[in-house]
């Protein structure tokens, strides 16, 4: 029985599809949609030789130029890291300020959520701090400022102020599923009311603990990577931030959606996947079941595609036991690199600019497939008219894995 004066809640939302208002990228392709579409269609990589500070051994990266010498408004200096940084040259771009402050204004900033994926956050300042302590005591410096920089919650906390939102805000850290689970709680959000809106973002910087991280699993290239190659030697690790601004269906703000999602996790193994893709393809599974779509109406797959030698596989082997053998697919991470917490994002924005402009990426660097993999892995970027779905997979390490459905509607 109500208690008197009590108020009826209001009742949930349908979860999906979500539809896409707005968004922007930034990776080693350059700043903003027009570079990352641009190196697609030309094929060109943003990967080089790695000249990060501190680090003594020979790989490749995919760095974003201009980070260092970016400069955050004078009101955000105890932000000012190179996680933010790169946070804000990111939001700068492709008029994604300006799409929030409206909706802020026509919204309430009280409805406007935001939910960051990012896996090291702002590290790269601690670590840089570590090496700045004082020598007696071992005291960090006094500028150093852990809560708005290296805490998890600092870049999340960053863009909710730099946007002047005030609805929920949080962030995942999933490892390399964490900026694509964002779009699954961003429905679960608005679903429950929560808010009307939600800026969902990944942004994950450079940094030598997972540079080196990496470099003691043996997993890094010395060369570009080359997905699924049969001469695959690892990743090449990069930078990268995304955000996109989601609301629950309404065909009035675009054509772009999010058809459905799914996720699992199957803690096979702290580091490597499942050998037989059990994981993957759960999320794979969740995900068409939740968009209500067929394994025949997806166009094409953006996979996690991370150019290991495990990795590349287990993932075929999963998409072979949903989707079936001989799917179009490509893997963006010979483009820009395995950004890591923003490596969900990425793909999912790619999938965005992909359906949009009515193309594919190829897998770049790689020249020959490995013949065990039974998916058509696409080596160039071709022309696809119409494309009105494409799966886009991000699995991380401990068995977390999520998948999105990203869906066009087209004119009738």
């Amino acid at each position: 029985m109500k208690s008197k004066g009590s108020k009826r809640s209001k009742p949930l939302r349908s979860m999906w599809p979500l539809s896409v208002v707005d968004y922007t990228l930034t990776n080693a392709l350059g700043l903003g949609r027009a570079a990352t579409q641009e190196g697609f269609l030309n094929h060109r990589s943003g990967l080089k030789p790695c000249d990060f500070e501190g680090v003594n051994f020979v790989t490749t990266i995919g760095r974003v130029d201009g980070i260092e010498q970016h400069a955050l408004p004078e009101a955000f200096k105890a932000y000012d890291g190179r996680n933010n940084r790169l946070a804000h040259l990111a939001l700068l771009q492709d008029g994604f300020m300006s799409r929030v402050a409206a909706l802020r204004q026509s919204l309430g900033a009280h409805r406007i959520g935001v939910i960051l994926g990012t896996s090291t956050s702002g590290i790269l300042e601690s670590e840089r701090a570590y090496t700045q302590r004082d020598p007696i005591s071992g005291a960090l410096p006094a500028d150093f400022h852990y809560r708005e920089t290296q805490n998890t919650f600092a870049t999340a906390d960053f863009i909710r102020r730099i946007l002047q939102l005030e609805g929920p805000a949080l962030t995942v850290s999933t490892a390399c599923s964490s900026s694509a689970k964002v779009f699954v709680n961003a429905a679960r959000w608005l679903e429950a009311n929560l808010c009307d809106a939600v800026v969902v973002a990944g942004v994950d910087s450079l940094c030598l603990t997972t540079l080196f991280g990496f470099h003691s699993l043996d997993l890094l290239s010395e060369e570009p990577s080359r997905p699924c190659a049969i001469d695959r030697a690892g990743i090449s690790i990069g930078e990268a931030a995304g955000f996109a601004v989601v609301t629950p269906f309404n065909p009035k703000v675009g054509r772009l959606t999010v058809l459905g999602a799914g996720e699992s996790s199957d803690a096979h193994h702290m580091s490597s996947p499942h050998p037989e893709g059990l994981g993957a393809a759960m999320a794979m599974t969740g995900c068409l079941k939740t968009a209500k779509v067929d394994p025949k109406e997806v166009d094409f797959i953006l996979l996690h595609g991370t150019a290991t030698r495990t990795n590349d596989p287990a993932e075929d082997r999963a998409i072979c036991q949903v989707l079936g053998e001989g799917n179009h697919a490509a893997s963006i991470k010979g483009h820009i690199g395995h950004t890591l917490g923003a490596a969900g994002i990425m793909n999912a924005l790619t999938a965005c600019i992909a359906l949009e402009g009515g193309f594919t990426p190829g897998t770049l660097h790689t020249e020959t497939i490995d013949p065990s993999i039974r998916s058509q892995v696409a080596l160039k970027p071709n022309i696809h008219e119409p494309l009105r779905t494409i799966l886009s997979n991000a699995f991380g390490f401990g068995g977390s894995n999520a998948c999105l459905l990203m869906g066009l509607h087209h004119d009738s």
